[in-house]
């Protein structure tokens, strides 16, 4: 049984209660807004997926150069086949890969923002050829960046292939 606030004679809630049960609303309130999914119109949302859309370019055209630059030098990836690929293994195979990459696009995201890290989650679909013959995927991905200093960087990405 709770016992009765001294200051507040009659009430059955003892203080120490209710301030305990109005700091969990505040944490509870805190939390569930740090992270919410955010608008494009998040300024580092917005760079983010600007910065997508340049990855998907330099796949296609096979720019190891740009990629290096968004790219962290701990960056792992999550291929479509489930094999892990480090970021000298992922620009061999942008360099080299085994399908000639007509064009990358993503067909819808969501950001989450935190204060240094935005993680996008989307679909994408990939038309290209694979020994001489054409082919097109669509995928869910996971991207995960991180700002370091005034750049963002991606440290992780993770690809799956949706079955038609």
């Amino acid at each position: 049984m709770a016992r009765q606030n001294e200051s507040h004679p009659g009430k059955s809630i003892s203080w120490r209660l209710f301030q305990f049960l109005l700091l969990a609303t505040v944490i509870l309130v805190r939390t569930s807004t740090d992270a919410q999914e955010q608008s494009p119109q998040d300024p580092n949302a917005v760079r983010v997926l600007a910065l997508e859309t340049l990855w998907n370019q330099a796949e296609v055209d096979k720019d190891t150069s740009a990629l290096d630059h968004l790219l962290a030098d701990d960056f792992i990836y999550v291929d479509i086949d489930g094999s892990l690929k480090n970021k000298p293994e992922f620009l061999g195979n942008v360099k080299k890969p085994p399908e000639h990459i007509g064009s990358i696009g993503t067909e819808s995201s969501i950001t989450r923002v935190y204060p240094e890290t935005v993680i996008v989650s989307g679909t994408y679909h990939e038309k290209g050829t694979l020994n001489g013959k054409g082919y097109y995927r669509r995928g869910r991905f996971t991207d995960t960046w991180v700002r370091k200093g005034t750049s963002w960087m991606c440290v992780a990405s993770q690809s799956t292939l949706i079955q038609r």
